[in-house]
């Protein structure tokens, strides 16, 4: 995957926005960050991942999910999108859309 593939899989969910985050492309939820890409171009920031989830996905698929020191205090996974396929990114994706959208979003999303 490419974050373009993770660009345009979001973008069709409502409230989705394109953005930036510490300077690199980012995908955003009323202005809250849903995804951004890493400044190794390569990595996805997935925010929403709590530490024993992350350190599950670590040691289950450590050429696709791992963290660094810098994350290690914050519920966040990096994935690696040249080893990613869409059913690795849209799951935590879209967990973490339903948490930042709309009430009303998630609602017209989901068919209600």
């Amino acid at each position: 995957m490419t974050f373009d593939d993770v660009r345009a899989l979001a973008l069709a969910w409502p409230e989705v926005e394109d953005g930036t985050s510490y300077g690199t492309p980012a995908l955003k939820v009323r202005k809250k960050m849903l995804a951004r890409l890493k400044e190794d171009g390569d990595s996805l920031v997935l925010p929403g991942v709590p530490p024993d989830e992350r350190a599950m996905l670590v040691e289950s698929r450590p050429e696709l999910f791992y963290f660094t020191d810098h994350y290690r205090d914050y519920p966040i996974v990096l994935l690696r999108l040249s080893k990613a396929g869409r059913a690795d990114v849209e799951p935590l994706l879209r967990r973490q859309w339903r948490a930042l959208a709309s009430r009303k979003a998630v609602a017209a999303l989901d068919g209600c």
